[in-house]
């Protein structure tokens, strides 16, 4: 077997993770086993870590049980390059593990005195975008928000609230520095991080659970910092064809995880090549050296540049274009999407001709390089088993930063004319079309879990294939709902054009791919 081995002693590396621990990872899912933890692993190889990083999920218990504790938090990373090679490592930077829970416990108690420690210098978050939403579709707060304000943190269950009471213990302990780092695919994250944070605090304080100099503390940025940040590499799902070909090679007990909450999970996380780490250099408590393991450390308007790049132009919206092209054209893989001349063309238009006219080059990656990286190397990987299906997970939580922010520059522009876009608003077109659960052939399929889709649905009911109906009726609360897209797709000029392109796409079976097509060829 090649498998690149850790260079350090585990047991010692446990050992002054207990005395001193400094790096602490909420979020034990894909993104971490597949990025945050090869890039502990590199800096402990290179001897500048001394200590792992422990992981904490408050979400979903059968991560910890199933995918750390019994490999004693070792992880295979599988890395697939685009000639079939499948490159291997295993990491042991994952000093321990535990569910994050007042549930559990005795772990929240262990994480809380971490907490407490003065030598932690830092935390990282991958717990997805919605994970920091305290609020429903109509901005009022969610009903376990309500519960944890009113209740206080010692029974917190939302993540905002069991991370804002970690915070509080430090803040009884000493109120010791600490920077808390969301790496998450959204624009501005940190800050809306801090806001999160913030809200469940503020509460708290209102409900008399913490006293009004917590605030201050949360506040202080050379106390508690929350950087910006740009992350980027493709961690799918595990595959299966990556576990026959690891099995192949004599590696065993590498079965698939599906968790009873929806996680999919194995003993190895296959990743691609390429990959992004930007972090806002802003680190109160002191930081490893985490340029040595290719992390760009910059200040927040670089950080915030080159995210904006990414999210709003270079990628995502092209992922997510996609996703919802994809399922509504019956595809179950993206590379497989990548030999559609239609959508290839789709997303040339939504990046290069629609995107990056708003772009501002944020100087550390070039964004022309960055698309053509995208097109023309990445999602044509055929070993990257990334599906629609996944990518369209969580879409109403995604498209306000993905399209919104575009939408928004063209809007302000007194260059460009927001009603020359047309790949962007038939995306949005599309993504309400494929709420209604049936692809291009009249086929039911299932649409990927979302915090909005009971809602969306119920307002769309009585839209069906082949019958438009009152459309604008069903349609326009939807365009209108700025917390969803970011602005209000009718006063931003819009609306009726996203509503006659939705006309068109449900006029019956084959109108997906007959929009599209007339369209690209216009």
């Amino acid at each position: 077997m090649d498998v690149q081995l850790t260079k350090k002693n585990f047991e010692q590396l446990k050992e002054n993770t207990s005395e001193m621990p400094q790096w602490i990872h909420f979020g034990g899912g894909n993104l971490y086993r597949g990025f945050h933890a090869e890039v502990a692993q590199e800096l402990i190889n290179q001897g500048k870590l001394e200590t792992g990083v422990i992981v904490c999920e408050t979400y979903d218990e059968n991560i910890i049980d199933e995918a750390y504790y019994p490999y004693n938090n070792a992880i295979l990373e599988v890395i697939m390059h685009e000639n079939g090679e499948l490159e291997k490592k295993l990491l042991q930077s994952t000093a321990a593990a535990y569910y994050c829970n007042p549930d559990r416990p005795a772990s929240y108690e262990a994480v809380k005195a971490i907490f407490e420690n003065a030598s932690l210098q830092f935390a990282t978050f991958t717990i997805t975008e919605k994970g920091y939403n305290l609020t429903d579709i109509n901005g009022n707060y969610t009903a376990v928000v309500e519960k944890d304000i009113i209740e206080g943190p010692d029974s917190a269950e939302h993540t905002m609230a069991i991370v804002a009471s970690l915070l509080l213990a430090r803040f009884n302990a000493g109120g010791m520095p600490i920077a808390m780092v969301t790496t998450d695919n959204f624009s501005q994250n940190g800050q809306k991080f801090q806001n999160s944070i913030l809200g469940i605090a503020k509460g708290w304080v209102a409900q008399n659970h913490a006293p009004q100099a917590f605030i201050n503390y949360l506040e202080e940025d050379k106390k508690v910092s929350f950087p910006w940040s740009m992350i980027d590499r493709i961690t799918p799902n595990p595959s299966e064809s990556v576990k026959i070909a690891l099995e192949n090679d004599g590696f065993e007990n590498l079965d698939l995880i599906h968790t009873p909450k929806g996680t999919n999970i194995a003993p190895f996380a296959n990743t691609e090549v390429c990959h992004y780490l930007v972090i806002e250099d802003s680190f109160p408590n002191g930081r490893p050296e985490l340029e040595a393991a290719g992390v760009i450390l910059t200040n927040r308007d670089t950080v915030d540049k080159a995210d904006t790049m990414k999210v709003t132009t270079c990628l995502n919206p092209l992922h997510t274009s996609l996703a919802i092209f994809g399922n509504l054209l019956g595809f179950t893989s993206i590379s497989g999407e990548m030999t559609d001349a239609d959508l290839v063309a789709l997303v040339k238009e939504v990046g290069y001709v629609e995107g990056l006219p708003v772009v501002v080059n944020p100087q550390i990656i070039d964004p022309k390089v960055f698309i053509d990286e995208v097109v023309g190397k990445r999602l044509v990987n055929p070993n990257i088993p990334d599906t629609p299906q996944r990518i369209a997970a969580d879409t109403s939580q995604k498209v306000a930063i993905r399209f919104g922010e575009t939408i928004k520059k063209y809007v302000a522009s007194d260059v460009l004319d927001v009603s020359e876009l047309t790949f962007i608003p038939l995306t949005l077109a599309a993504w309400v079309r494929y709420l209604l659960g049936v692809d291009d052939s009249g086929e039911s399929f299932v649409i990927s879990p979302d915090p909005l889709l009971a809602d969306l649905q119920a307002q769309l009911s009585g839209v069906t294939l082949g019958n438009i109906g009152d459309l604008h009726e069903k349609v326009a609360p939807i365009l209108h709902n700025e917390k969803i897209f970011g602005v209000d797709l009718y006063e931003a000029g819009l609306g009726e054009k996203i509503e006659g392109f939705i006309a068109e796409l449900i006029a019956g079976p084959g109108a997906v791919r007959n929009t599209l097509h007339d369209l690209l060829n216009k």
